[in-house]
């Protein structure tokens, strides 16, 4: 049952990176520091530290913003599709007794199609929120969205077991945006 809630914190901390990198890295960087909830793995410690704890929160601050004007928000979607897998695959591979009862490349992996999928969801659907409200609804999508990555993160942390609920919500909103995308009306001839 360990293995089980460590790999559920895993993708639990990791997937939501897919929404905002910086917020879940926050978030577990001080958890470690502070509380004995989430313990890292070696070498993750470094997330723990208060230079790299405050570089976070810089970021955080920019992303944050960046993410609720449109047409910035695409260009912070582009320069975060690299990043946002990168730090859900650091979440994954840092998280509590992962690495013991997991190889690390298969960890680091995982995080990163965990964190990767979820931006690839969100880097989709942000374009249609965009065109179907001319950009006012961005900011409150993208607010949104910081809230699900927070409470996602702080939920697979204090309990676990309901990441599973999580993982679930999103296959079946993944699976709704794919059927509607196939699904679209074909253009009918003029005639």
């Amino acid at each position: 049952m360990t293995e089980l809630l460590g790999v559920l914190t895993a993708f639990g901390v990791s997937a939501p990176a897919g929404l905002n990198a910086y917020l879940p890295l926050l978030i577990v960087g001080l958890t470690a520091r502070f509380t004995k909830l989430i313990t890292l793995n070696e070498p993750f410690t470094w997330l723990t530290n208060e230079w790299v704890l405050a570089a976070l929160t810089i970021l955080l601050f920019i992303e944050f913003f960046a993410d609720k004007i449109p047409g910035v928000d695409h260009v912070n979607d582009i320069v975060n599709t690299v990043i946002r897998p990168a730090a859900g695959a650091i979440l994954f591979a840092a998280s509590s007794n992962v690495f013991g009862e997991i190889h690390p490349v298969v960890a680091t992996i995982t995080g990163l199609l965990a964190a990767g999928s979820v931006h690839a969801i969100k880097a989709t659907a942000r374009p249609a929120v965009t065109a179907f409200t001319g950009g006012l609804g961005n900011p409150v999508v993208s607010l949104i969205e910081d809230i699900v990555a927070a409470v996602t993160t702080i939920v697979a942390i204090v309990a676990p077991i309901l990441v599973m609920g999580f993982i679930i919500a999103m296959a079946i909103v993944a699976f709704y945006v794919l059927r509607r995308r196939t699904r679209r009306p074909q253009p009918r001839p003029l005639l």
